[in-house]
């Protein structure tokens, strides 16, 4: 190997490690910092006119920053507290639950070609990056916890964004406000019970510094793109066309520091996955591919009936 390529990897690893070192040890103070940046951007966005205002009942806010802490809080002890692959995993059964979801609440039906689509994504995805699987009970019960609430609050977007016909901006605008109270409020102790570490004591230095800020700028796109896309579609195809993200990380990482790590078995999952992603972006889109079932009450049929009747009785009479 080069020269240079072995200081670029070396420079890409060092920043890793440091990257690594401020999220397992801040991690969920470092959110609410993510959120209070996304207010900020939120309240100049208001300033600007971009935003309107917009009403949102204080219960739905409140059952809505529940699951989403308890995503965030979950999600990273989750991944404390269990092997990568059996993270990986328990990742992918957010889709699955998703579905679930949208099958109860939002009575949306799925097609054959739909459904077999999401089966190739979770295979393709689950090939190239499961691999050593190991749990323990706890460690499974942060999974499950972390699943759950990742999608009720996924599902809550949307439900949210089509209930209060609200934005994504205005969601953003209600929501980032209390997420980042109550993290900044609750992170310090929830990481300290976490890494057994004070995030005051925490040795900030200047590097250390400059990647807090730089994931809070990202953050901000983050979030708002987050509502973006549930809004215009669903959490299931979020997920499911979110998994895109992990086929180019893998990818990148092959092209930019060496084809270590890639073997047949991981190719073929990653193609799986995209072709799964493609199937499902075209079975999904078409008619009868994904649809909400509207099932009429017996008053609304009894109303029609009789509209219809008075319509027949008016053309008889004409």
């Amino acid at each position: 190997m080069a020269p240079g390529s072995k200081a670029e990897r070396k420079a890409a690893l060092d920043a890793g490690a440091w990257m690594f070192n401020v999220v397992t040890s801040v991690a969920t103070t470092l959110t609410g910092l993510h959120f209070a940046t996304t207010t900020l951007m939120t309240l100049v966005m208001k300033w600007l006119g971009y935003i309107q205002p917009s009403y949102l009942p204080l219960p739905e806010l409140v059952k809505f920053v529940f699951f989403a802490n308890l995503s965030i809080v979950g999600m990273n002890v989750s991944l404390m507290w269990n092997s990568v692959g059996f993270y990986q995993i328990a990742k992918l059964c957010i889709i699955p639950v998703l579905c679930i979801l949208e099958i109860l609440f939002d009575k949306v039906r799925y097609s054959r070609d739909t459904k077999l689509s999401i089966v190739i994504v979770l295979v393709g995805v689950a090939v190239c990056t499961v691999t050593d699987v190991s749990v323990n009970s706890q460690g499974l019960l942060a999974a499950v916890i972390a699943v759950w609430s990742t999608a009720l609050q996924q599902h809550y977007v949307h439900h949210l964004q089509r209930k209060y016909s609200l934005g994504s901006f205005n969601l953003l605008g209600h929501t980032a406000p209390a997420q980042a109270a109550s993290l900044l409020v609750l992170g310090p102790f929830v990481d300290f019970w976490l890494t057994n570490k004070r995030v005051d004591t925490f040795n900030y230095t200047s590097i250390v510094t400059f990647f807090i800020v730089l994931s809070c700028i990202i953050a901000v796109g983050t979030n708002l793109s987050q509502f973006i896309c549930i809004g215009r579609f669903t959490a299931v195809s979020f997920q499911v066309l979110g998994h895109m993200k992990t086929i180019l990380v893998l990818t990148l990482g092959f092209l930019f520091f060496g084809k270590e790590g890639l073997n047949s078995h991981v190719a073929l999952g990653m193609l799986l996955a995209v072709i799964g992603m493609i199937w499902y972006g075209n079975a999904s889109s078409k008619p009868g591919g994904k649809e909400r079932q509207v099932y009429s009450t017996p008053s609304e049929k009894t109303q029609k009936h009789g509209i219809l009747s008075s319509q027949s009785e008016l053309d008889q009479k004409v």
